[in-house]
């Protein structure tokens, strides 16, 4: 996208205006959404975003800027409003210090596409969709159904004073789908939506047609469900986007963004003892094909499995390059923005509980009365005290040991902390669910995963 002399000039200038590290990023983004409801195409759009953000390190003080302008006049124009922001310019060093040494590496091939979007033609999506759309008319209470299909591909470039000059092209692809169901008055919803970061072999790893299936018995199971009851109970979360629930409650607490502002409760427990021996959580952003997932993170490192908890100690946190400044850590791959509108924060990739030695049935087997969270929906949580309330989106009692009648309604309330001493078992059956994660630097793709877990007591709202 921009040629190593140009970005050699700006980061030069940096430099010399007094800066003790300067960051170029350029980003090429395209994104394509069709979307089909109630068996006719509705919306088919495209769209491009193209930009650049300069950062400069001035000790742990940094300011940023961007542009749409990517000619050397407009690069340097956001780099010397960022020298002025910062009294910068009268401080220059016209002897420099000398040239960069640029280091380019080589594309590690984690994410090779099996079908390119250039492959198929409009017709072909707009045929999936459908089959995802009459996939889901599983039963007359099926009122509405909607499916639509995002592309996103794009080109990243980041460059620094330290002679990184790294690119990735990154593609990823999702299929949504909605069903709603209606019985008189009553009217619940179901939801699915896979995805991964391959081309359109999307379809062939989730045939839409199954795709639409699972989010019409979702939606049917929700009609009949009863009011959750209220209390505090044992809980079995089932696998894949249960993963939120520590996503949200812990991974979110694991951060540097956090915890160099000591606005964690993790934040100084490195080698402590944070949660039961059942627990090993990881953030992984080498994980081949994952939503999450890429070859370097936004300030150009390579992306690495890091352990966060082994056997419920404290092992790692995730630290971007300011993160490292503030605390000491070393640095894990995992500085990450948005696009090149927002400075990269400490993120993270693709999160879960690793799978532990236990039976699936065994989870249920001890409890005489519970909850079963099979799929987690929405919820909130405050980063500093990991206090959190969670909807689950299909429930089920657990009775003496059985999955027994649908409950909706339910919610999930405690401290992410508390709940990682209470986990007593974690299955075998690993999956991972892609999502969006929000912070300090915009939404992000990122992978929740777990297998089925069991946690001693978790405060339950309910209607009942």
């Amino acid at each position: 996208m921009l040629k190593p002399e140009l970005v050699e000039a700006v980061l030069a200038r940096a430099l010399k205006g007094g800066a003790d590290f300067a960051e170029v990023y350029a980003q090429r983004a395209k994104k394509r959404r069709m979307k089909v409801r109630q068996g006719a195409l509705e919306e088919a759009l495209s769209g491009l975003d193209y930009g650049a953000g300069v950062r400069l390190f001035f000790g742990t003080e940094v300011v940023y800027a961007y542009t749409n302008d990517l000619t050397q006049e407009g690069l340097m124009e956001a780099l010397e409003t960022l020298l002025r922001a910062k009294g910068a310019l009268g401080r220059v060093d016209e002897g420099g210090r000398g040239g960069l040494d640029f280091r380019k590496a080589a594309p590690r091939g984690l994410h090779a596409l099996r079908v390119p979007y250039g492959e198929k033609d409009k017709r072909y999506r707009l045929e999936r969709l459908l089959e995802a759309e009459a996939g889901a008319r599983i039963a007359p209470a099926i009122k509405q159904v909607e499916a639509s299909l995002l592309e996103w591909e794009e080109e990243v470039l980041v460059a620094n004073t330290e002679g990184v000059f790294a690119e990735e092209k990154r593609v990823r692809t999702r299929l949504f789908v909605l069903a709603v169901a209606q019985d008189g008055a009553e009217v619940q919803t179901g939801y699915s939506a896979p995805g991964k970061s391959v081309g359109l072999e999307l379809f062939d790893l989730y045939p839409p047609k199954a795709v639409g299936e699972k989010a019409a018995r979702q939606a049917l199971t929700n009609l009949k469900a009863r009011p959750a009851p209220a209390g505090t109970f044992p809980v079995v979360v089932g696998p894949g986007f249960g993963g939120v629930l520590f996503h949200e409650a812990v991974g979110h607490l694991l951060e540097t963004t956090s915890v160099a502002r000591k606005a964690s409760v993790l934040a100084d427990k490195l080698g402590e003892v944070v949660a039961s021996p059942a627990v090993t959580y990881i953030d992984d952003g080498t994980l081949p094909h994952a939503w999450g997932s890429t070859e370097m993170d936004d300030e150009g490192r390579p992306t690495e499995r890091t352990v966060l908890i082994e056997k419920g100690v404290l092992k790692s946190y995730m630290v971007d390059r300011l993160g490292h400044l503030l605390t000491g850590y070393p640095m894990t791959g995992s500085g990450r923005r948005q696009d090149y509108t927002f400075a990269p924060t400490s993120r993270m990739r693709n999160t879960f509980l690793a799978p532990g030695e236990a039976r699936v049935e065994d989870l249920f087997a001890g409890i005489d009365f519970g909850l079963y969270a099979k799929e987690m929906g929405g919820g909130q949580v405050r980063p500093g005290s990991g206090e959190y309330n969670f909807a689950v989106q299909e429930g089920y009692i657990i009775r003496k040991g059985r999955i027994e009648e649908p409950v909706r309604g339910a919610m999930l309330v405690g401290k992410g902390p508390e709940t990682l001493m209470r986990v007593v078992a974690v299955a075998q059956d690993l999956e991972n669910a892609p999502g969006m994660c929000g912070s300090l630097s915009g939404a992000v793709p990122v992978e929740v995963g777990q297998p089925h877990v069991l946690v001693s007591e978790i405060v339950v709202g309910g209607r009942a």
